[in-house]
C-alpha cells in the first residue's frame, strides 16, 4: 500500500495538506456513517499515523515496502488503534470548528469532550441532559447594504425562518391537563447504553435518549400543535438597526433574536455584504475620491463642486495645482463604528487635457512657454 497514494497527497506534501486529506477521507469514509468503509478508514488511518510522525515517515521514505510491511505485521490494536480514533475525533473536531454554521447537526457525535464519556460508558445522565439542550439556537443571515447605508447606518425589515414558543402549551410541549412523567425508554435517565462494534474492538456506548432527548422525561399527552416540542417554526419579519460605519464582511450581533429552544432564545447575526459604490472607495473609516478640473483651474485656482456621503461641498482649489494632488475634507468620511468621531474624505484630483485645440488656443499655450 502506498501512504501516499492513499491520502492523495503527492510526496512533497505539507504536513497541513496531510491533515487536511485525512480529515475529509476520515469523515467520508468512517464506518459509523452512512456509506463508511471500516476497511478503507483503517488504511486511512494507517497512512496518516505515518506520514503525520516526522521521524515514521522518513522511514517509510527511505524504506519503502519494507517498513508498510513492519507496520502491518504490527497491526493496530490495543492503545495504537484507539490513538487512531482519538486522531481522527480531533481532526472531525477543527472540521466542525470550521464548518459550524453547515454542520452543527454533528456538533455531539465530534465533541471531543464528551468523546471518553460517551465512548466507554463514563458519563452521567447529567452530562447526557446537558448535552441535549446544547440545540444550535443561533442563526446566521447574510444582509446586503447599500455603501450609504453601511457608512451611515439604516433600518432594515428583514424576514427569516425561526423556531417561536409554542403559543398553544405556553413553550411545556403539554397538552392541556397532561403533566410529565419518567421517561419508559430510558427509565428517566436521560440515557441509553448500548455496545457497540468497531473496527477497534467492542465498546460500551452511552447515547442521548431519542424519546425524551435526555431529559429523562415525557408528557403524559402531547401538545397538539407542537407535538411535545415547545416550539413552532414561524416567519419573523424583524425591524434591525444597522449601526453607522460598518464594513463589508462584518457581523452584527442581536441577542434574543434566534430560535427559541430549552426557554432561552439564541442569536441573530447578519453578515454584512456591501455593494461597491460608483464613485467612491473606502479603506477604514476614510473614503476615497477622484476628481476631475478643468486644466483652467489647475492652473488658475477656483472652487469646484465635491460629492460627499451627504451631499456636495465647496473645494477650493490653489494656483497651480498639479495632476494626482490630494485634498482632505475632514470629518466627511465614515462615522467610527467604536466611539466618536468620522474618518475623512480624501479627493485627489485629476486634470482634464484638452484634446482638439484651436489655432489661437495651441499659440496661447506656446506663448506660456511652460
Amino acid at each position: 500500500m502506498d501512504y501516499y497514494e492513499t491520502l492523495g497527497v503527492p510526496k512533497d506534501a505539507k504536513p497541513e495538506q496531510i491533515k487536511e486529506a485525512f480529515r475529509r477521507l476520515a469523515q467520508k469514509y468512517h464506518p459509523d456513517k452512512p456509506g463508511g468503509d471500516a476497511a478503507k478508514f483503517k488504511e486511512i488511518n494507517e497512512a496518516y499515523q505515518v506520514l503525520s510522525d516526522a521521524q515514521k515517515r522518513a522511514q517509510y521514505d527511505q524504506y519503502g515496502s519494507a517498513f508498510t510491511e513492519a507496520q502491518q505485521k504490527g497491526g493496530f490494536s490495543g492503545f495504537e488503534g484507539f490513538r487512531d480514533w482519538i486522531n481522527w475525533a480531533e481532526a472531525m473536531k477543527e472540521e466542525q470548528s470550521r464548518q459550524k454554521e453547515e454542520e452543527s447537526s454533528f456538533n455531539d457525535f465530534f465533541d471531543l469532550g464528551d468523546i471518553f464519556s460517551d465512548f466507554f460508558g463514563f458519563g452521567s445522565s447529567r452530562g447526557a441532559r446537558q448535552r441535549s439542550v446544547q440545540t444550535n439556537r443561533d442563526i446566521i443571515l447574510p444582509l446586503t447594504l447599500e455603501f450609504e447605508e453601511a457608512a451611515l447606518g439604516t433600518e432594515k425589515e428583514i424576514s427569516f425562518s425561526r423556531f417561536e414558543p409554542c403559543s398553544e402549551c405556553q413553550a411545556s410541549g403539554l397538552a392541556k391537563g397532561s403533566k410529565m412523567k419518567t421517561c419508559s425508554y430510558c427509565q428517566g435517565q436521560g440515557q441509553i447504553r448500548q455496545n457497540r462494534s468497531t473496527i477497534f474492538g467492542t465498546f460500551s456506548q452511552v447515547s442521548t435518549c431519542p424519546e425524551c432527548q435526555g431529559t429523562g422525561q415525557m408528557p403524559e399527552k402531547k401538545c397538539p400543535k407542537c407535538q411535545g416540542e415547545g416550539r413552532i417554526k414561524n416567519t419573523s419579519h424583524t425591524k434591525v438597526k444597522i449601526p453607522a460605519g460598518v464594513n463589508d464582511g462584518g457581523v452584527i450581533k442581536f441577542a434574543g433574536q434566534g430560535h427559541f429552544a430549552d426557554n432561552k432564545k439564541g442569536t441573530l447575526y447578519l453578515r454584512i455584504k456591501v455593494k461597491p459604490h460608483p464613485i467612491f472607495q473606502r479603506e477604514g473609516d476614510d473614503i476615497y475620491l477622484t476628481q476631475e478640473i478643468p486644466l483652467t483651474t489647475a492652473v488658475l485656482g477656483g472652487k469646484i463642486e465635491v460629492p460627499t456621503l451627504e451631499g456636495k461641498v465647496f473645494l477650493k482649489v490653489p494656483e497651480g495645482t498639479n495632476f494626482g494632488q490630494e485634498f482632505i475634507l475632514r470629518g466627511k468620511g465614515v462615522p467610527h463604528l467604536k466611539g466618536r468621531g468620522r474618518g475623512n474624505e480624501i479627493v485627489r484630483l485629476t486634470i482634464k487635457i484638452p484634446k482638439h485645440l484651436t489655432k489661437k488656443q495651441k499659440q496661447l499655450f506656446e506663448n506660456l512657454n511652460l
